[in-house]
């Protein structure tokens, strides 16, 4: 019997967890089809900005299995503050990112969270 109610007691356990996994990935399925549906019915805007700051953000992955494997992979970001003193930071391409240079006046396309572009004037 003792077999029994251990097996029981893992039965519901992983139950658990493998319903709160399932549910955190709609979640974030949800909020990501949620930013991108709101970004294309937002307006695209064109404003005078300047380049305030830039960042990246350096992620590792590791795979295992037989043969260990380690990559990496970096985000860009770039922070823009519009005439109003707003601080606005979208993420950015890195081919844009290294064409962009902190103090570049210009003016900034975006739509939603979504960057489009920026043209130094």
């Amino acid at each position: 019997m003792g077999f029994g109610m251990g097996f029981d007691m893992f039965s519901i356990m992983f139950t658990i967890v493998f319903v709160l996994v399932i549910g955190t990935f709609i979640v974030i399925a949800v909020k990501g089809i949620s930013q991108w549906n709101k970004n294309n019915h937002s307006p695209r805007l064109t404003v005078p900005a300047t380049v305030v700051a830039k960042r990246t953000e350096v992620s590792h992955h590791h795979s295992g299995g037989e043969h260990h494997h380690t990559s990496t992979s970096t985000s860009y970001y770039v922070t823009f503050r519009v005439e109003s003193g707003d601080r606005m930071e979208f993420p950015v391409a890195g081919h844009e990112y290294g064409m962009l240079i902190e103090g570049d006046n210009g003016n900034l396309t975006f739509q939603g969270t979504r960057y489009l572009g920026f043209d130094r004037v």
